[in-house]
């Protein structure tokens, strides 16, 4: 795989690939709502909405329940309503999946550079990095308002590549969902996939990447194998 021949940065996502954030949206949206009078939603409608930052969750939270021009009208109310909710139980209720600091660890082992690009919102994100044991291992971390532009825009990805000094094709971005994919397919980056998380409910085989990795570890493994298959072919 040529893609793979020269790694040495990985760009990682957060929601979905390294914590399962989604208990922690199903607490502060549905305290929210509990404000607007409104039934709590479960955790597989709330999971489905993750992805694409605050903004479009609050919206498709508040579609399920009112007509556009109302959404609109709540919005700013609910917004606000989540962010004080979310920011109260960041962290209490999300894990880390398995091997995720195991991965890390690897991928740092083998010289790696790495930076975390998430659409979760910056205040959300460094202190749940924190709270988790991961801020640590990133030079760089990109919340979803850091930027102009979010995944699936490039800009977050490639806004890493020149602050690592970096080609994108020396960058691998490592997610969960078509955002990740394409985002990395818009900046040249190549791109792996995990088969957990919050693909907007749909198949992670549906994802144009580039493979799917069981793990961060997984993924650090497959690396270092391209790399050694690399050397290997040299001699």
């Amino acid at each position: 795989m040529p893609k793979f021949q020269d790694i040495q940065a990985a760009i990682i996502d957060l929601d979905g690939t390294m914590l399962n954030t989604a208990p922690d949206f199903l607490v502060a949206i549905n305290r929210m709502r509990a404000e607007f009078s409104l039934p709590g939603l479960d955790i597989v409608t709330i999971t489905n909405f993750v992805g694409k930052g605050s903004e479009n969750l609050i919206h498709r939270v508040l579609s399920t329940d009112f007509e556009p021009a109302q959404v609109e009208q709540h919005f700013e109310q609910a917004m606000a309503s989540y962010q004080k909710h979310y920011l109260a139980i960041n962290g209490d209720y999300s894990t880390l999946y398995p091997d995720v600091i195991e991965g890390l660890q690897a991928l740092k082992a083998q010289g790696l550079r790495l930076a975390c690009v998430t659409n979760k919102p910056i205040a959300f994100t460094t202190p749940l990095l924190a709270k988790k044991g991961l801020n640590d291992f990133f030079e760089i971390v990109y919340g979803g308002d850091s930027l102009a532009r979010k995944k699936p825009d490039p800009l977050p990805l490639l806004q890493v590549c020149l602050d690592f000094h970096l080609a994108p094709a020396k960058v691998v971005a490592i997610g969960d969902s078509s955002n990740d994919a394409k985002a990395a397919r818009a900046a040249g980056c190549p791109v792996l996939t995990v088969p957990y998380g919050y693909n907007h409910g749909e198949a992670v085989q549906t994802i144009e990447s580039d493979g799917i990795v069981e793990t961060l570890l997984s993924a650090a493994q497959f690396l270092l194998s391209r790399k050694t298959l690399i050397i290997s072919s040299s001699f």
